[in-house]
């Protein structure tokens, strides 16, 4: 990886707020009961990383009815009903963040979530103001993620060529979008997702966030970190 970059660009969910454990066992409820039932690790299988529509339009296609916006609607209130009560940052990146900024790496968030859910969720964790006037949402765009096109608009508000940027991500459809945006990838690895489904060319899989400033060129007390495009390794850093 050649840092520091020009521009890191951070998915919202599972990245900055710890919302997506959360999120797939509210989207897994709603599911079942519209009559396709799923576990919340199938629904972070089949959607995360994906847009509403995208997951809307998989359901009915499933259950073989309309469920239109009134379905949404339900989804986003049970969201907002969790987040209230169990959402906070993800666990590290709130000390990453500060790393960055202090590198002066410009940042900027760009998310398949809505606009209100992108503001919302920040806003619970303490973080909308380390964006303010740089957040992105995936309905600005024509296709969502696997599609580049999010980062790519990201990117050219942010003025920052494509392949100086670095993009923070923890979904299989997230990572692929970096990816053929042109982008480097530093793919997050939780535990909805096997880290070899984050793996591919300019990617770097890690787990911890506070190893994010090291790995974008920025001095840092380093822990470690997993790189899984082959041949796997493990790198141990003192």
């Amino acid at each position: 990886m050649n840092g520091p970059f020009d521009l890191v660009i951070f998915d919202c969910d599972g990245v900055l707020v710890d919302s997506e454990r959360l999120a797939v066992e509210v989207e897994a409820e709603l599911i079942t009961e519209a009559g396709w039932t799923l576990t919340p690790a199938q629904v972070a299988s089949r959607f995360l990383g994906r847009s509403d529509d995208h997951m809307l339009a998989e359901i009915e296609r499933q259950v073989g009815r309309e469920l239109g916006s009134e379905w949404l609607t339900r989804l986003h209130e049970r969201y907002l009903d969790r987040f209230r009560r169990d959402l906070i940052p993800v666990p590290g990146v709130v000390d990453a963040l500060g790393g960055i900024a202090d590198a002066g790496i410009p940042t900027c968030v760009a998310s398949s979530g809505t606009p209100a859910k992108i503001s919302t969720t920040l806003g619970i964790t303490g973080l909308a103001d380390r964006f303010e006037g740089r957040v992105f949402s995936g309905v600005e765009v024509q296709n969502g993620k696997p599609a580049p096109d999010l980062f790519l608009h990201a990117a050219g508000r942010m003025k920052a060529s494509p392949d100086r940027c670095a993009v923070i991500e923890d979904s299989p459809a997230g990572a692929a979008a970096g990816r053929a945006a042109g982008m480097t990838v530093l793919a997050f690895r939780t535990e909805l997702v096997p880290p070899e489904l984050l793996a591919g060319e300019r990617t770097i899989v890690f787990e911890d966030m506070r190893e994010l400033p090291r790995l974008l060129g920025v001095p840092w007390p380093c822990l470690f970190a997993i790189t899984v495009d082959p041949p796997a390794e493990f790198h141990l850093s003192n």
